[in-house]
């Protein structure tokens, strides 16, 4: 299962484990990325804080939490190689999976059908 929120982020439950990223749309949006500042693992958030920024060379982008939860992994091959979430945003350029996420915190994001219209209101 895979949500999307309003500021462009994704999460996608797998085997109880939920991972973070960002969209396509927003890869697109920032252009080349340079840098992206992992959280720790262990940290814990709340859902909507801000859980990392990434640097491209347009702007710096905080990517908010889609849930809340504790920080179980980072995607560490980030730290050499930024770009991998231009290339693969939606699958090998997550950023961080989350343990302890409350299924009812999902409730209210849309799924891809309900963001791909999201984008098309957005023009």
């Amino acid at each position: 299962m895979k949500r999307y929120t309003k500021d462009h982020e994704w999460i996608r439950i797998e085997d109880g484990k939920a991972f973070v990223g960002i969209s396509d749309y927003a890869q697109n949006s920032l252009g080349d990325i340079t840098f992206v500042d992992l959280p720790k693992p262990g940290a814990v958030f709340k859902k909507g804080d801000s859980l990392c920024v990434i640097e491209s060379v347009k702007a710096a982008s905080d990517v908010y939490a889609p849930a809340g939860g504790t920080v179980e992994s980072v995607n560490a091959a980030l730290a050499d190689a930024p770009e991998k979430v231009n290339a693969a945003a939606e699958t090998d350029g997550w950023i961080c999976a989350l343990a302890g996420v409350e299924m009812s915190e999902l409730d209210g994001l849309m799924d891809e059908a309900q963001y791909a219209d999201f984008l098309q209101k957005q023009g």
